[in-house]
């Protein structure tokens, strides 16, 4: 499995309304992408306007050429690309290590 982190900033006084456009785009459109496993949205306490998107996928190809290659790269972005004042950063992680409570 792959994790994008995708740190998003947006355009302040949004929060509400890019809520709901996230939400609705990994509904609409994330879950209907080749290789995608789960999301998941958090929302900064300290900084307002800062979230970051976490998808897992199953291979590092599943996000940077069947999704952000393909046609639901335009779907998505028309509909949280207005929310963003600068292009989110967005890295790729593997698991190093990990403990189940």
């Amino acid at each position: 499995m792959i994790l994008e982190v995708a740190d998003i900033r947006i355009q302040p006084g949004q929060q509400a309304a890019f809520e709901e456009a996230i939400q609705l785009g990994i509904a609409s459109v994330i879950t209907r992408a080749q290789g995608f496993v789960r999301a998941q949205v958090q929302h900064g306490i300290e900084s307002p306007e800062r979230y970051l998107l976490l998808i897992e996928w199953q291979t590092l190809e599943d996000h940077t050429v069947h999704f952000r290659g393909g046609p639901l790269f335009a779907e998505w972005r028309a509909i949280v690309g207005p929310f963003f004042p600068t292009p989110p950063q967005v890295e790729h992680f593997e698991l190093a290590a990990q403990r189940l409570v």
